[in-house]
């Protein structure tokens, strides 16, 4: 497997000590690699591999013609927020076969960004049940591969998605859209967690 590293453009400070964990997952070649490639500060550690003929009765590669590499463990990449704030970024597989790597993967996460292909959303439904199932936060971002667009009420609607989760509209290939992506997930995150504490505060006290 040719999985390496590369020079680091920003070195980690020494004051970082907390790590904040953030996972990227969605249907096979909607863009996660890309994403994590984007907005890392570091040229990401990724588990590339050359896509061959034998992979192509596993993998359906029928609508995202052209891709020549696939993820086959995950990817990785780093975003210093501030001195002591360290954010961690992991790129899933998309592929079936490898859906097994998920749940050790947001073990401890963060939140989520669920990457959607609106060309083929079924492709998206596994990774939304995942989340939901582990309590996760996460947001739904579709990525930008050319041709109409998709109303966003059509999209929640094909995702049966909850009405609070935002849905916004990438291109994964540019920063400062990945980034808009991940501010919406920050902010998400807050505000799940603010209205998690002012209905326990709001609650009643049992006291003994």
């Amino acid at each position: 497997m040719d999985s390496a590293t590369s020079d680091v453009r920003t070195p980690l400070g020494a004051t970082a000590d907390n790590g904040l964990k953030i996972v990227v997952v969605g249907g096979f070649g909607v863009g996660k690699t890309t994403m994590v490639r984007s907005v890392s500060e570091i040229r990401p550690l990724n588990t590339e591999e050359t896509m061959t003929r034998a992979g192509e009765t596993v993998d359906d590669i029928s609508e995202i013609r052209g891709k020549t590499a696939t993820t086959v463990a995950f990817d990785f990449g780093r975003i210093t927020l501030d001195e002591r704030n360290v954010l961690y970024l992991f790129g899933a597989p998309g592929q079936e076969r490898f859906w097994f790597l998920w749940d050790r993967l947001f073990s401890g996460t963060l939140g989520a960004v669920v990457l959607v292909d609106t060309r083929r959303i079924d492709d998206s439904w596994y990774a939304i049940d995942r989340l939901e199932r582990h309590g996760t936060p996460f947001i739904v971002a579709c990525n930008d591969f050319g041709g109409a667009r998709h109303a966003h009420s059509d999209v929640r609607e094909a995702l049966d998605l909850d009405p609070r989760v935002p849905l916004i509209d990438c291109d994964a290939r540019t920063r400062e859209s990945s980034k808009q992506v991940l501010i919406t997930l920050v902010q998400h995150i807050q505000s799940r967690y603010a209205g998690q504490r002012a209905h326990a505060a709001a609650s009643p006290r049992e006291f003994v």
